[in-house]
């Protein structure tokens, strides 16, 4: 069997993260796969990328030039939308003709087009689309938020100036998109329950079958190894609890590092004995610029994509912290679990499914930055940290192994290519 996996980018992104190791595992377990992607990255044979023509950055910023139109010249919102008004038709490529099963991932900003999505779809192969984000079962979001809409037909769009209209730019991408699926098959993949159960309310996937597989992980380099020469190799306190944040841009609001300085400013003063041994290092872009606004030692780290100095950085820390306002399945929990390290998360997406309360982490509140130093505090000084670590790592070895998640996946790939109707799960 032949895969091929489609993604935009090869490295850069939770989702190209998560295709990269499935591609991994796939080929550990007997499968040939592929990757095909507009940002080729490494030397990696396995990962071909689209022909380099000047209309791949045009794709990019021409549908961006159309967005900002749509937004009254506005740049807000301006990258929480997606039209896939342009996009590579792929279906032309030696790496589509000699694949079995076409896998889609996130292939949105220019990768791919409706239109090429719809001609994927004509061409007869099975195509399996894993969703990193909703916005395969919206129209042009990636965050529902509050908004409801999906469930029946996008149209005045939250997005959009004003809230938009009942013929609005989402409502008119929410009928293209209907055009586009309407008699296809497509085996819809969810990386959480909690995602899974949001695409099963979406109109625009009523007739499809969906299922839901977690992101694999290499337990081989994601692994425990002595906390303090992790610490010494990258600079940080040999002694005391290492509190650890990480994102692509430490600033994004959406991963809630505003409600990470408020629940150390509780703990501070609620636990004024943490000031003397506690510190926060931050994972990420940006970290310098508001590092200043926590009550202990920080350490920036900067951002890193090599992936054994991030497994040195999970294995440093004694916590990691992810108050996200809006998940599916962080890879970041996951990766930090496999070091043996426990998280602690807002209660929202698929973060619950991967924490469990009190057992290899704790599950906060959401919004809530008391209940987040309640859970920092219980990690640090009330749990049995061998507990935890035990924890974490059994989960691990249980839900997000290659092995486990490709064999998930292969039955979904042999369930592709036999004739059947359209079916929900």
């Amino acid at each position: 069997m032949r895969v091929l996996i489609v993604n935009t980018s090869e490295r850069t992104g939770g989702a190209a993260v998560a295709a990269n190791r499935l591609m991994e595992a796939l080929n550990n377990n007997g499968i040939k796969a592929k990757m095909l992607v507009r940002d080729k990255e490494t030397t990696n044979l396995s990962v071909c990328e689209l022909p380099q023509t000047w209309k791949l950055r045009w794709h990019f910023l021409w549908e961006r030039l159309c967005i900002w139109l749509h937004l009254h010249l506005k740049r807000e919102h301006l990258f929480e939308i997606d039209i896939a008004n342009c996009g590579t038709d792929i279906t032309s490529l030696p790496e589509f003709k000699e694949a079995d099963i076409i896998h889609l991932h996130w292939i949105n900003q220019g990768m791919l087009s409706l239109k090429g999505i719809h001609k994927i779809l004509q061409s007869g192969k099975p195509v399996v689309w894993t969703m990193h984000d909703i916005w395969p079962a919206t129209a042009i979001c990636h965050l529902t938020m509050d908004c409801r809409q999906f469930e029946t037909q996008c149209q005045n769009c939250r997005l959009l100036p004003g809230g938009g209209s009942n013929n609005d730019l989402s409502a008119r991408i929410w009928k293209r998109k209907q055009q586009m699926l309407e008699g296809k098959r497509v085996t819809i993949v969810t990386c959480s329950q909690w995602l899974g159960g949001e695409a099963q309310k979406s109109g625009l996937l009523s007739q499809q079958y969906i299922t839901t597989i977690p992101n694999p992980i290499d337990t081989h380099r994601y692994r425990p190894s002595d906390k303090k020469k992790a610490r010494q190799a990258l600079g940080l306190p040999p002694d005391g609890h290492i509190i650890l944040f990480a994102s692509q841009r430490a600033t994004n609001p959406n991963k809630g590092m505003q409600y990470l300085i408020e629940a150390c400013k509780l703990m501070a003063s609620e636990h004024p004995d943490c000031r003397d041994n506690t510190s926060v290092a931050i994972l990420g872009g940006h970290a310098e610029e508001i590092a200043h606004l926590l009550p202990f030692p920080t350490h920036a780290l900067g951002y890193v994509n090599d992936e054994q100095r991030i497994a040195i950085v999970y294995n440093a820390a004694d916590v990691f912290v992810l108050p996200s306002l809006s998940e599916n399945l962080p890879n970041t929990i996951m990766e930090a679990m496999a070091c043996g390290v426990p998280s602690v998360g807002f209660r929202v997406g698929g973060i619950p499914e991967m924490i469990d309360h009190l057992s290899n982490g704790y599950v906060a509140n959401y919004r809530d930055a008391a209940d987040l130093a309640k859970g920092i505090h219980y990690v640090l000084y009330e749990a049995n940290q061998e507990m935890l670590k035990a924890n974490c790592l059994q989960k691990v070895a249980h839900n997000y192994s290659q092995q486990s998640v490709a064999k998930r996946y292969i039955e979904v790939y042999e369930q592709a290519m036999r004739p059947k109707e359209l079916k929900r799960n």
